[in-house]
């Protein structure tokens, strides 16, 4: 299983967003799109796209015009891995066969495993569930370190 670089790169736009919330720097915490592409490398229509995409889930809010820009809807500690990767991959199935009301399988009447996908879908659902925007934005010790030595 692999999460699509739109998944990939919505996932570093909201840690970004993130890292940004109720920052004093910035009116209301707010900040542009194109900010947040400069900042990501994420490139400008890309950004665009997630936005209107996160935005339309409930986990940003973005407003136009002067003064207008994109905040997060909910606090970092609410918002899960599982919330930003079906705002842009629709809901988490690791097989068509788990999503509710999908009877597209030709082998689904026949099927041994089938019940067995919707143990290993939970688990995969519990586990990005457990991941939090919050933690996501936090850099890690070892990038830490090397920022502080390229400072000295």
């Amino acid at each position: 299983m692999r999460l699509s670089s739109l998944a990939d790169y919505a996932v570093v736009l909201m840690s970004a967003a993130s890292r940004h919330c109720g920052a004093a720097l910035l009116a209301e915490g707010k900040l542009n799109a194109s900010t947040l592409a400069k900042e990501t490398g994420v490139p400008l229509p890309t950004t665009q796209k997630l936005v209107s995409r996160l935005s339309a889930a409930g986990l940003i809010e973005s407003t136009r015009g002067i003064g207008g820009g994109i905040r997060l809807a909910r606090p970092p500690a609410s918002i899960s891995l599982a919330d930003i990767v079906e705002a842009v991959e629709g809901p988490l199935a690791i097989t068509s066969c788990t999503i509710d009301g999908n009877h597209e399988c030709a082998l689904e009447d026949s099927c041994t495993v089938k019940p067995h996908w919707g143990v290993v879908n939970q688990t995969i659902r519990k586990a990005l569930d457990e991941v939090s925007l919050a933690s996501l934005a936090q850099v890690p010790a070892a990038q830490k370190i090397k920022s502080m030595e390229h400072t000295l």
